[in-house]
């Protein structure tokens, strides 16, 4: 199960992220549910803010995307009916708010994939976008989109 993983591994699922705008954090279509782009916010906050390859390190960043994608599975399981709801990671997508010059979006993204091959083994595979953007909302280095399968 999941929630065993995630205390096997000391981490606990953070409360969803409330809408900076109209829309909802996540949605449940059939067996599939969709999150909204999360940031990596911690108690109503960014950790760090500006670019990556400027003000923020390609490391840092890959830290954040680990606190974007629980953020996106807080996000899923609170429409799927619990984080062991979950059954497959389908799609990742990663923005990542970079320099012109920045090349390491794939690696920065690997924070996300990594952590959700850990807690999802095989399950966890799945297909994945890394794209640079000029910027994101909050000046956030980060933001990851996921789409998962659901067991019904």
């Amino acid at each position: 199960m999941i929630s065993d993983e995630l205390r096997r591994l000391g981490i606990e699922l953070p409360n969803v992220v409330a809408p900076l705008a109209a829309y909802t954090p996540a949605q449940k279509i059939g067996n599939t549910v969709r999150t909204s782009g999360q940031l990596p916010m911690v108690e109503g906050k960014l950790p760090l803010s500006g670019k990556v390859g400027v003000e923020v390190s390609a490391d840092d960043a890959k830290d954040l995307a680990r606190t974007a994608i629980l953020n996106a599975l807080a996000a899923a399981a609170s429409v799927a009916g619990g984080i062991d709801r979950i059954e497959k990671i389908v799609h990742v997508t990663g923005f990542v708010a970079s320099s012109p010059d920045f090349t390491g979006q794939p690696g920065v993204i690997n924070g996300a994939s990594e952590l959700l091959g850990e807690l999802f083994g095989d399950d966890g595979i799945h297909t994945r976008s890394a794209v640079g953007v000029s910027v994101l909302p909050l000046d956030a280095p980060v933001e990851i989109e996921l789409t998962v399968l659901v067991r019904e």
